[in-house]
This record gives structure tokens, sequence and C-alpha cells, in this order.
């Protein structure tokens, strides 16, 4: 049985080794792949590599020739027609590298045990496998949510994360009244317990930045704008609790009580929306996405007015 070659396109250039082969041979164990990549059994352009070796353009990759995916272990899900609907007629910018989708609120962008409808997963079944997430909102979060359709788009989005150039503006209801425009410099820590994330204040963290700036007072509670510099994992919610306003119908960060008084019992989707994202892609051209408030989020406001 002969070697297999693959030969890398413009697309994978500077991607890791390890990554590469693992998003190819999605059946294959990881201990698997790295085992024969430290063995020699994998090698570029005749040479040993390690896993992190970086792949280029036109890069030759021998692959031994017992390496196969497995296609009867492949897991297809199948979405009902309304869901796959629920998605399309959401999609807000769409271009050769990416789309902006207005995420509904209560699905996940990665399905799981409990929740196995994936906005990703449900995207990747009508379109193709190569997109990916260029980042993650809560499930229970509605709004802009990026997606890319390659490799090269994706590593450019997160370039521009890391270099604060990717402007995102958050709609949110939150207890009480904020009298002012008010700017939250914290350091926020992520840990799991019991299987679940949390994220908490600590001078271990990574600095996160937010501005909260009142729109409009409402009954108890008040509808604000939040832009964010830093992109961290509950980074409004955490904040918010914070400054002692915390985000309506939180159940994580926010005030239970406060939440089952009257008329917020009325009340049940956490009120946190991505509104607006804009960044500039790899070819200079600048791109935005502003995404509506959904119904429930409406009636809620309708109801605080």
């Amino acid at each position: 049985m002969p070697v297999k070659k693959i030969e890398v396109n413009d697309d994978n250039h500077g991607r890791r080794l390890d990554n590469f082969l693992l998003s190819i041979y999605k059946d294959v164990p990881k201990s698997k792949i790295y085992s024969i990549i430290r063995k020699g059994e994998v090698r570029i352009n005749s040479g040993r590599v390690k896993p992190h070796t970086k792949i280029n353009k036109d890069d030759i990759i021998r692959i031994p020739p017992y390496l196969i995916n497995d296609p009867s272990l492949e897991k297809k899900s199948v979405f009902s027609e309304s869901l796959i609907n629920l998605i399309k007629n959401n999609i807000i910018h769409e271009d050769d590298n990416y789309l902006i989708l207005n995420k509904p609120h209560g699905l996940p962008v990665h399905g799981g045990t409990n929740s196995p409808n994936g906005v990703i997963s449900i995207l990747r079944s009508f379109m193709n496998d190569s997109l990916d997430l260029c980042h993650r909102i809560d499930k229970e979060t509605s709004g802009c949510l990026v997606v890319s359709k390659n490799k090269k788009s994706n590593r450019h989005f997160n370039e521009q994360l890391v270099l604060k150039k990717v402007n995102k503006t958050y709609l949110a209801i939150l207890k009480g009244h904020l009298k002012k425009k008010i700017k939250v410099d914290l350091f926020i820590e992520t840990s799991s317990e019991e299987n679940t994330q949390k994220s908490i204040i600590s001078d271990n963290g990574k600095e996160a930045v937010s501005t909260f700036k009142p729109l409009k007072k409402l009954n108890q509670s008040c509808l604000v704008s939040v832009n964010i510099a830093t992109g961290r994992t509950h980074q409004i919610r955490v904040q918010a609790n914070h400054i002692g306003h915390p985000v309506l119908n939180d159940d994580k960060y926010g005030d239970r009580t406060f939440n089952k008084s009257k008329p917020f019992n009325k009340t049940k989707r956490m009120t946190l929306h991505a509104s607006e994202i804009e960044f500039i892609d790899q070819n200079n051209n600048l791109i935005k996405g502003k995404a509506d408030i959904d119904d429930s989020f409406e009636k809620i406001l309708n109801l605080l007015e």
C-alpha cells in the first residue's frame, strides 16, 4: 500500500502540523496523530518534524497509508427544517470569507449533551465543514456572531481580537438606574467547578474593559449599551453585577430575588444582546454587522417602559 501525500494549500499556510492533521482525520484519536508524528511516520518534504511544526503553502506532507477516516464512525446530525430556516433567516451579512449571524437566544454556539443543536453544526449541515466560529457568545445571549469560511479568515479575525481591533457593542437591561456612563476595568479569571464555568474578579486574571452607557430609564431597571474592548468569558455579566446593576434574568451572576419580584417575574430570558460588531478583514474591507433585538427582548422592554 503506497504512502499518501498531501500538498498544503494557501488556506492552511502557517498552521501547526498537529492541528492540520486533526482537522482532516477527525475520527483518528489525538494520541494516534501525535504518536505517528513522533515516530517519523509523518514527514514534511521528506524531513522529520514535530507536532508544533508550522506548515507552508506547497509543502508535501507524507502520511502513512493505514491512516484513514472511518465514515462509519462519523456522526451526522440531522436538524429540522424549521431550525435550519431559523438560522438561514438570521444571517445578516455574508461574503467570501465571513458570515455574521443574529444568533437566536437559547441556542448554544457549540452543541453538547444537553444542547445538541449547536449553531456551528447547523450552519455546517447546509453549507460546508470549513466553517469555523471566530468567537463565542453565551447560549442565552442573542445577537452578532461571526463565522469564518476558511482558516485564513479565522486566523485574521483572531489576530484582530488580540490587537483589540474588533469593536463589539451590546444592549442590556440592568437592575436599577445607571446614572452616568461608566468605564469598568477589572481583571477576570475563569474557573470550572463541577463542570460549570464561572468567571470571577481576580488579580490573577486577565484585563477586561467595558464601557456602560445608559440609554433609557425603565421600571426599576434601565436599558444600556455596553462597548467591550476585550472578550473575557461572561465579561459583561460579571462587571454589571460588580457595579451593582446585574443583567436581568442572569441566573449565574444576577440578583435572583430581584428577578422573581414584580413585574420582572413575568420575564424569562436573559436580557443581553450583541447588537453590533465591526472589524477590518484581510482585504482591508470594513465588515459590519447590526442585529435587531428579537421579539422576546422587545416584549420585556415594552413591559418595563
